[in-house]
């Protein structure tokens, strides 16, 4: 028997999940800053075998997205505790896609994260299976532009590496419905040990620029595995940033955590 295709949720340019109350709190808090949002189509066949398990493509008019997104990770702490301003701040790039699963919950599939700190690379990779890599990163103001640069170190491929220059624009009063599909994203797909983890997150609505692309070089779609883009990107974004929380995995009654 073929299973019906899950109902999306609403895109929403507000999260759906209540802030955290009383009790243990958010998993994670930390603040994305200086965000460079890029984006190019891509047919939902080339993108379904690489989602975990319970998950398929989420798609736009029968189209999905791959995303490169540049920024600068901020004071990422546990539970109620403060930020760690050393280990917790560093740039960021991270190469995704785009998700539903059977309970028509959308989220994002990283398929790389390069950032600049091991320590956070190494707990990423072991604690959530993430796949984190530990590069040489930058992001540099000057005016209006703002650059982005990353090389590779571990586990590689060696030679993986970024450079994205932006000049930023006027603000976004009515982002699209595109622009809504591809930023207003409130949970990641992944697996954990093999089985399917959804995990929420919740933050202010995104405060967004309109950029123009001086410069994009650029080979770590291809090394996460998907088709070289070819072509400029069809959105370019910019937002100075938001804070952020990760809660827990929803729990069934019973305390056992959903997919």
């Amino acid at each position: 028997m073929t299973l019906a295709p899950p109902v999306p949720e609403p895109i929403t340019p507000d999260s759906p999940h209540a802030p955290p109350g009383p009790g243990p709190g958010p998993l994670l808090t930390q603040s994305w800053l200086d965000l460079a949002f890029l984006h190019w189509p891509v047919d939902p066949g080339v993108v379904a075998p690489l989602l975990p398990a319970g998950t398929v493509p989420d798609t736009l008019d029968g189209v999905t997205y791959v995303g490169l997104v540049a920024f600068r990770m901020h004071r990422v702490g546990w539970f109620r505790l403060p930020g760690v301003p050393y280990l917790g701040s560093f740039p960021e790039t991270n190469v995704r896609l785009y998700s539903v699963d059977a309970r028509g919950r959308r989220g994002v599939v990283f398929r790389s994260l390069d950032a600049s700190r091991l320590v956070p690379v190494a707990f990423g990779r072991a604690l959530f299976r993430l796949p984190y890599v530990w590069s040489r990163m930058a992001v540099r103001h000057d005016g209006a532009t703002v650059t982005y640069s990353s090389s590779r170190r571990l586990p590689g491929p060696r030679g993986a590496h970024s450079r994205i220059v932006l000049r930023v624009g006027e603000r976004v009063e009515a982002p699209t419905e595109l622009e809504h599909f591809l930023t207003a994203r409130w949970g990641m797909h992944t697996a954990f040990f093999g089985r399917p983890l959804y995990l929420p997150n919740t933050h202010p609505r995104w405060p967004l620029h309109r950029a123009e692309l001086l410069a994009c070089e650029e080979n770590l779609v291809a090394a996460a595995g998907l088709p070289r883009p070819t072509g400029a990107p069809v959105s370019v974004l910019y937002s100075p940033g938001v804070p952020v929380e990760f809660g827990l995995p929803p729990h069934r009654p019973g305390g056992i955590p959903t997919p």
